[in-house]
């Protein structure tokens, strides 16, 4: 006598048998489509998670999307070049709106001769920029850890992130970007990440979607063996490190640093200092819960001197002081190489040798008593007002610190997030959920000195 289950697993089966015989050709070919769909996503997305990042080809889910957004940008891009800004920026370029028609979509430009301006301040011209977002190769998709319902972008050469936002958070950035522009502009060696473009793009019948463009603080990404997204904090603050030799990319938590240190030797009060000052610009905002981000990498025999040749510091510390030069930078394609400059000329042209009193004893530690600086006695004191270093003669070299053995990858992301009455509510739920431990939602004030602190005790 057979048993109740096993009747009613044979009736389950004759059901479905009779179902799949019923089916038309077109729904079967549906439905086999659809399974042949789903094997195909979870295999690339089991990928995923092993790399970290994975190219976005004809395959991907996200590949129209990213095509758009090539196809958008170009246009955009071709814009701003053939109206570059050359006088103040107005009221007008921050309140900017431009509209391009394509095909299949709508692409709006939002404040674009703002950004076209600060990339124009960073070194970065219309044509690398449009080189970048817009060549022929595929952006790669980075999977993070991250709480966030963002899709994260990488341009092919992973000098540019692109960011899907919410409609709060773009207007919350375009609202407070004549004052984010000023703060760079006050110190233009900011940690803070660099914003290069806000865009949204339409589809018909579908919901709009905001997206970023900003630098990578990780790039140059070649031999990073570490990256940190601190916070300051001890709740969900650890991350399952990668396997040993394997390639995926993790980016770890507080908790995992635990024990290290960011060693700078000579280059740590500045740190600290620009720390404390992007910070309290943020706790000014009003926000929370951004990140410093966080990579290192050995540095090569040569890396480790050739910062000390003559040469090269005369090159660097122009670049970082002459206003014309900072913080623009130049390319340099092998580890350690010196740019091509002449140094007697820079020499010859009007001069003052550096002091102590003038620029803080972290720079001059670092440069030789016979070192001289254009300039006159108003770049210094602008100098030492803005917290400004020698950079480096690298890519992006605002968030890359050499220390004595390391290089660093430095800055600080993520800054959307205000205080508002439902985070005030979040705090009181986790101060009852984790008594006695700290957490990421905290207030402005708070948040920024522990911060601060978490810097302060992990550098030497």
């Amino acid at each position: 006598m057979q048993s109740k289950s096993a009747t009613g697993a044979s009736f389950c089966l004759k059901i479905c048998w009779k179902n799949i015989l019923i089916a038309s050709p077109m729904e079967t070919s549906a439905r086999s489509s659809r399974t042949q769909k789903r094997r195909r996503w979870g295999g690339l997305r089991e990928q995923w998670q092993l790399l970290g990042l994975f190219q976005i080809d004809e395959q991907h889910e996200f590949y129209h999307l990213t095509c758009m957004m090539k196809e958008g940008l170009a246009a955009a891009i071709q814009s701003i070049s053939d109206h570059v800004p050359t006088a103040e920026l107005s009221e007008k370029d921050f309140k900017s709106e431009v509209t391009h028609i394509h095909k299949d979509f709508t692409m709006e430009t939002f404040a674009g001769p703002v950004f076209a301006s600060l990339r124009g301040s960073l070194g970065i011209t219309e044509q690398e920029y449009q080189q970048s977002l817009c060549s022929e190769h595929c952006y790669l998709q980075f999977i993070s850890n991250s709480k966030s319902r963002a899709d994260f972008f990488l341009t092919n050469d992973k000098r540019l992130f692109l960011k899907t936002q919410n409609r709060r958070e773009i207007t919350f950035l375009l609202s407070n970007l004549k004052i984010y522009m000023e703060h760079l502009k006050k110190f233009p060696h900011s940690l803070l990440v660099k914003f290069l473009g806000v865009h949204r793009i339409l589809l018909p019948q579908q919901q709009k979607k905001f997206f970023i463009v900003m630098q990578s603080v990780f790039y140059p990404d070649d031999r990073i063996n570490a990256r940190y997204d601190i916070k300051g904090c001890e709740v969900s603050r650890w991350t399952n490190p990668a396997p040993e030799e394997s390639h995926i990319i993790v980016v770890l938590k507080d908790l995992n640093f635990e024990g290290q240190f960011i060693t700078l030797d000579q280059q740590r009060s500045w740190l600290l200092r620009q720390v404390q000052i992007d910070t309290q610009f943020l706790r000014r905002l009003n926000v929370l819960d951004y990140s410093l981000l966080l990579a290192h990498q050995p540095l090569h025999w040569d890396e480790r001197y050739q910062g000390h040749s003559f040469a090269n510091i005369i090159i660097r510390t122009k670049r970082s002081v002459i206003p014309s030069y900072s913080p623009k930078h130049l390319i340099v394609s092998v580890p350690g190489e010196v740019l091509e400059d002449n140094s007697s000329m820079i020499m010859s042209e009007n001069v003052k040798t550096l002091t102590e009193a003038e620029y803080g004893a972290e720079v001059v530690h670092a440069l030789p008593e016979s070192t001289m600086l254009c300039g006159d006695t108003t770049d210094l004191l602008d100098y030492q007002a803005q917290n400004r270093r020698l950079l480096p003669n690298l890519k992006n070299p605002l968030h890359v610190i050499d220390g004595p053995e390391q290089r660093y990858f430095i800055g600080i992301i993520d800054i959307f997030t205000v205080y508002s009455f439902r985070k005030r509510l979040e705090h009181w739920w986790k101060r009852l959920r984790h008594p006695g431990k700290s957490f990421s939602t905290v207030s402005p004030n708070t948040y920024c000195l522990r911060l601060q602190r978490w810097v302060q005790d992990h550098t030497n």
